[in-house]
């Protein structure tokens, strides 16, 4: 992971394809909505392992969004978000938790795609812990927006940088799944796999308001004002 991560940096692009040929993967074209700290992590990631991105953002011709485009380099593009999903296999909602509803439906017909969901939405309360915005979840108000989708909830539970560089956190990392399609979840899982991370399906979308609430115990210990020690999730499967 920390190869390739240095090859990307360097702009190694060739070198890293040519140590991913040997790898059995079915390139997909994945469009990543929005160019923040998440979409600059999983796109350049999934880009690595041989699928082409496309960058949905309200400014494509943005100095920071073509130098991610550059940064991803396999094919990257960037357009419009209603455009970049346009011919897509895979959609990442890279946009804040809050706005997933308004930004789902202004994408078009999204029928038959797989959606992943990497948001949460959270504030503070009045005793100045965090709360989830939310009465159900976002993955759910982004299937309730795209019913003919699938939508998989995957990402959600860890700092971006721990994304790219999951060695950092001094083990293995492991990536909460939930969703509907058993084979939605499985692209997902090859995906998080693919990048050295664990994944563990935890079950149907109905649950993704408890894999949300999993940020809250550790977004609270990061930024609450507490002294607890960081920590990233490793849920142990069942022998």
């Amino acid at each position: 992971m920390l190869l390739r991560k240095w090859m990307l940096d360097c702009g190694g692009m060739a070198l890293v394809a040519g140590l991913l040929a040997s790898v059995p993967v079915t390139a997909d074209t994945i469009a990543v909505i929005g160019t923040g700290d998440v979409a600059g992590a999983l796109g350049p990631e999934f880009a690595a392992l041989g699928h082409t991105i496309v960058y949905g953002s309200r400014d494509p011709s943005r100095d920071k969004v073509r130098a991610l485009v550059e940064r991803t380099g396999n094919g990257a593009s960037a357009t419009t978000p209603a455009e970049s999903v346009v011919g897509a296999d895979i959609v990442v909602m890279a946009v804040p938790g809050t706005a997933v509803e308004a930004i789902t439906n202004g994408l078009g017909d999204l029928s038959g795609k797989i959606i992943i969901d990497p948001t949460n939405a959270i504030d503070r309360s009045d005793d100045g812990y965090f709360k989830l915005v939310y009465d159900s979840s976002t993955a759910e108000i982004i299937q309730d927006a795209a019913p003919a989708a699938y939508v998989v909830k995957a990402f959600n539970t860890l700092n971006w940088r721990t994304m790219v560089d999951p060695d950092s956190s001094g083990g293995p990392v492991s990536i909460p799944l939930v969703g509907d399609s058993a084979e939605a979840k499985a692209t997902v899982a090859e995906l998080v796999e693919g990048m050295g991370l664990e994944a563990i399906d935890l079950g149907p979308l109905r649950y993704a308001r408890h894999i949300e609430g999993m940020l809250l115990v550790w977004i609270h210990n990061r930024y609450g004002g507490g002294d607890g020690p960081a920590f990233d999730y490793h849920l142990r499967k069942e022998q």
